[in-house]
């Protein structure tokens, strides 16, 4: 069997481990557990926390069981960077995971009434457990900047949802997001949980990019010859820096709009709120010096952001738009443009891998053109030299 297919059976026995311990572990919660907790909240919690662990579990050992960088042949710096890999991913997909189940359960109990449904939770629970056990296995063997990307904005929108619908306040949409969170309910500690760990995944998807920049950026300068070297782009290091350093601004500026609530924080939540379109306009103006690399539709879009951004908050300052329309606008854009900067990254890093196959069999290149040439060679070629390497 190929990988791909290999991957495949193996998640449908991490489909059917996942569905099996959740079934066990819901049981055991709902026959034990006392009285307090099993309110509607807490059962949900419980549930979600339970789906988010197994597919926490399916995704590490998908991701492990094919590395070779698990060993100290190369040094121990390599496995420990590994490692934290890792414990990066899972952050993101035990997050996503747990605020995606936490929502699909709220919508059933809408739908269903909670006395119905449960009666239904332990299987629903592996149900949704089987699911997460499978997808995540699959996607940690074969795991891309791509899979990573796409995580992003269905932990928001769930956070985010979970905290509407939750919410003891009916009126809140009629002033900001930031109302949503100003409270100390439930729902506004999901909502700005959501903000706190959004941040954290896009500090964590911004490395693995910038990790492939370097990497790709690396591998033109060991094939090109001192000629072509001078056509490549100068001051990588600069230019990387900078690139690394607005990405990981913006992922603490949502841990700070979450962290500080504007009632007891005024000052310090106006600093993150509105110091992040501030960066991120800065960051799509200056993307074609900073990442060169990139398509320059990706650049159109990223100006294009910013006009349709501009625009909005006219809207508003002119009493034509709500603020919350204007967040939320604001808010999706740059999760879009985020997704389609991780895309860009991950195709980059597939040509590489591309071209890198190839190389093993056929002549080095010396020039830009030859290059170029190996990496637009025909995929089948790419995938026979993968089997066999």
């Amino acid at each position: 069997m190929g990988r791909h297919q290999q991957a495949e059976s193996s998640g449908i026995i991490s489909f059917m481990a996942c569905a099996a311990l959740a079934w066990i572990a819901m049981n055991l919660y709902l026959q034990f557990a006392p009285a307090i907790w099993r309110v509607t909240q807490r059962l949900f919690t419980v549930c979600a926390g339970i789906t988010a662990g197994c597919g926490v579990i399916s995704f590490c050992l998908g991701y492990i069981r094919n590395s070779r960088s698990m060993t100290l042949k190369r040094g121990w710096t390599i496995p420990i960077r590994r490692i934290f890999e890792i414990f990066a991913l899972s952050v993101v997909y035990a997050s996503t995971i747990f605020v995606t189940a936490f929502m699909m359960l709220s919508i059933a109990s809408d739908m269903m009434g909670l006395r119905t449904l449960k009666g239904y939770l332990a299987v629903l629970c592996s149900a949704i457990s089987g699911v997460v056990g499978y997808v995540t296995f699959v996607q940690a063997e074969l795991m891309n900047a791509k899979t990573i990307a796409s995580l992003l904005p269905f932990f928001v929108v769930s956070g985010v949802s979970i905290a509407g619908l939750t919410s003891d306040d009916p009126y809140w949409y009629n002033n900001n997001f930031s109302q949503l969170g100003d409270r100390t309910t439930f729902a506004a500690r999901m909502f700005n949980s959501t903000l706190m760990l959004a941040g954290v995944c896009i500090v964590i998807i911004s490395y693995f990019a910038i990790s492939e920049l370097i990497t790709t950026h690396r591998l033109q300068m060991q094939y090109l010859s001192p000629d072509d070297r001078e056509d490549t782009p100068k001051h990588f290091r600069i230019r990387i820096l900078l690139l690394s350093i607005m990405l990981t601004l913006a992922g603490i500026a949502f841990v700070g709009i979450g962290a500080f609530r504007y009632t007891p924080h005024p000052i310090l939540h106006n600093v993150f709120a509105r110091g992040l379109p501030c960066l991120m306009s800065v960051l799509m103006i200056a993307l074609p010096w900073l990442a060169p690399q990139l398509s320059k539709v990706v650049y159109v879009i990223s100006d294009l952001a910013i006009v349709i951004g501009a625009f909005a908050g006219f809207q508003w300052l002119s009493g034509r738009n709500t603020l919350t329309n204007v967040e939320a606008l604001a808010g999706m854009m740059f999760l879009g443009w985020f997704i389609i900067f991780s895309r860009q990254i991950a195709a980059i890093e597939a040509d590489r891998v591309q071209t890198q196959l190839i190389l093993t069999q056929t002549k080095h290149p010396h020039s830009v053109e030859d290059l170029a040439e190996v990496s637009e060679t025909v995929p089948e070629t790419s995938s026979r030299l993968a089997s066999e390497v």
